[in-house]
């Protein structure tokens, strides 16, 4: 397989994780999700991943029924935790080495997180898997996600998620919503597209980090990507 990007921050949202189920981790998504990143890891693409923590619990929603808000943001962190150690448990179980790093300290269970350390295990060969948000409360995974790619001097970063792309309007909502091959980050503002929130767009936008949006429940989806194919949505920034 011929390569596009070298190095690559995969971000996968934890409600992917639970499938049909809803909530929690379904094993055969899990283990789909490990064959796909191991099989561009063996072409010589440089992985790290966030998880989100969706599929357990979500600090925001938990803050609307009455969790006070850094509590219910510390519970998110930690279900992101709980997230990455399942995919670096199905890694390991294919043969692919993967290290899981956490924002905050909490060995033996990850290493604390570095710049340096995860561009370390990359360079070996391993996934770095990059949990714990930011650290902080009141900042989403996306941010996470965004600040992790610009940290680990990612090519792209790649957001998975059930839709193939960015679309003018809801496309599980409005069938008329036409999908976009690329967009400016600008663009997205203007029309008021939620593809992240906007301190993470933001970040990826003063940073030159362009975004792929794209379906990472196809089997196969990752590696055509990585190889050079035309899936899913570009987020750029105009020069």
């Amino acid at each position: 397989m011929e390569i596009k990007y070298k190095r690559i921050l995969l971000k996968l949202s934890g409600e992917s994780l639970a499938a049909g189920q809803g909530h929690g981790i379904d094993t055969t998504r899990l283990d789909e999700y490990a064959r796909q990143i191991k099989t561009v890891v063996d072409a010589g693409v440089e992985v790290a991943i966030v998880i989100g923590g969706g599929n357990i619990f979500r600090g925001l929603s938990g803050a609307s029924r009455g969790f006070d808000r850094v509590k219910g943001d510390q519970m998110g962190m930690l279900a992101t935790v709980i997230n990455s150690l399942a995919l670096s448990s199905a890694l390991t179980a294919i043969g692919q080495p993967a290290q899981v790093y956490t924002a905050i300290n909490m060995f033996p269970i990850g290493e604390h997180y570095s710049k340096w350390r995860a561009i370390g295990s990359m360079e070996k060969g391993e996934v770095a898997i990059i949990s714990g948000g930011t650290g902080n409360p009141f900042f989403t995974t996306d941010t996470g996600s965004a600040l992790r790619a610009i940290e680990v001097e990612a090519d792209v970063m790649l957001k998975g998620t059930r839709v193939d792309g960015v679309y003018t309007a809801d496309p599980e909502k409005d069938p008329s919503a036409t999908k976009f091959s690329s967009i400016s980050y600008d663009e997205v503002y203007n029309r008021g597209l939620k593809v992240m929130d906007l301190t993470a767009t933001a970040l990826c936008k003063e940073n030159k980090m362009p975004i792929i949006v794209f379906d990472m429940d196809t089997p196969g989806n990752l590696g055509k990507l990585i190889s050079g194919e035309e899936i899913g949505t570009l987020v750029y920034t105009e020069k």
